[in-house]
């Protein structure tokens, strides 16, 4: 094939299509997050249909292209977790032996009495709590006593909401960083997150203001070897969060999905020459965590037309990679990840049609892939099908 000047990975967070082989080990039988938006009326995704979505192994839902655009296959996550950061690590080319530590009865006071010592300032809640709950439920309390809103998921996070006007972005930010120092060793959980929230009582709402602060990747990854070549990366979305700004030269913050496509648009419009690594997390965070059947197909439409502006002004030398972290089924009684296959649809002048390359034993052949797309090796996890579809 030619030389690729730019790869785009678009990672839709959650979107998951049926179980993996162990899926009951993470109590995730039966899950599938593809199978459960496809049946709502609100969805339509004729440009994942035309890139072969419908035609990859296991995949139920929809109607199979009969000449696909692009190749396709699906992806089985070797990491043992289900979580956004170990996902992502393992799509850049890290196979996580261990799972990322998670605290289903709360943090301990080892860790807690230190934060407290540090910030000042008293702790409420301190459990796994939805995001909108907490603030409903501790909002009131917190803005009345400047104590800090500490909980958790079923993910490996430590989260801290806090009032913007009881706790200006900037101290909640430093809180976030003295948390970040106190999670180490056997507490290192991936991510510490600023949960920020304004409004008055009961009327409490989130504001786009969080911010992600992550573990440093333990190996390198597809970015690093990509930074080192001298080539560009550029992340848009949480994914500079993820890496912890690790070898990501460029970052675009976004808003939601459809400005996260904007933004997306916007760097094709670009000039340079490596990855752009693209994270929309709506998909995720407000409609599957929610089990918002309808909200999540509705999401998987709009993505899919700003998908066809996309391919439609890709230049000869790009290549399109779609692919998911993790699931998160909307349509089960459960609200936390579940452990299921991911996509991976491939596309671009250079990419043959209609190709299969099955079921992947890891994500990790997608940084593989990239690596093999600029010519270049590098010390990570993964083999790359680049032979298989490239023309």
């Amino acid at each position: 094939m030619s030389e690729t000047k730019r790869v785009f990975i678009i990672v839709l967070d959650s979107f998951g299509i049926g179980e993996a082989p162990d899926a009951a080990k993470f109590h995730d039988e039966g899950s599938n997050t593809l199978g459960s938006i496809a049946k709502a009326e609100e969805f339509d995704t004729p440009n994942l249909k035309k890139l072969g979505m419908f035609n990859i192994d296991g995949v139920t839902a929809g109607e199979k292209e009969k000449e696909p655009a692009g190749s396709y296959g699906r992806m089985t996550e070797r990491s043992q977790g289900k979580d956004t950061t170990i996902g992502h690590w393992e799509i850049a080319g890290i196979i996580s032996q261990e799972p990322l530590p998670t605290y289903p009865e709360g943090f301990p006071d080892e860790i807690l009495d230190e934060f407290k010592k540090q910030t000042g300032r008293g702790i409420l809640c301190n459990k796994p709590y939805s995001g909108t709950d907490v603030i409903r439920d501790f909002g009131k309390q917190h803005v009345e006593t400047g104590d800090l809103i500490v909980y958790t998921s079923a993910d490996s996070v430590f989260q801290i909401a806090a009032h913007e006007e009881v706790v200006p972005l900037e101290e909640l930010y430093r809180y976030c960083r003295i948390a970040r120092e106190i999670l180490t060793g056997k507490h290192s959980v991936g991510r510490v997150i600023a949960r920020p929230f304004a409004g008055e009582y009961p009327d409490y709402k989130r504001t786009p203001h969080r911010h992600d602060f992550s573990l440093l990747p333990p190996a390198k990854t597809m970015l690093d070897c990509l930074d080192e070549a001298g080539l560009d990366t550029i992340g848009v979305g949480k994914i500079y969060d993820i890496f912890a700004g690790k070898s990501i030269q460029k970052t675009t913050t976004i808003v939601n999905n459809n400005d996260g496509m904007i933004q997306t648009l916007k760097a094709q419009q670009d000039e340079f020459h490596g990855l752009c690594f693209v994270n929309l997390v709506d998909f995720d965070m407000v409609y599957g965590h929610r089990n918002d059947v309808k909200g999540y197909a509705r999401a998987a439409t709009e993505f899919d037309v700003q998908l066809g502006q996309f391919m439609e002004a890709m230049r000869p030398d790009d290549v399109l990679i779609i692919t998911a972290d993790h699931g998160c089924d909307p349509g089960t009684p459960s609200t936390d990840h579940s452990r299921e296959y991911t996509p991976m649809l491939i596309y671009g002048q250079g990419i043959k049609a209609g190709v299969s390359i099955g079921t992947r034993d890891t994500f990790a052949d997608i940084a593989a892939t990239v690596l093999d797309l600029f010519g270049l090796k590098g010390e990570i996890a993964g083999t790359s099908f680049l032979g298989e579809v490239a023309k």
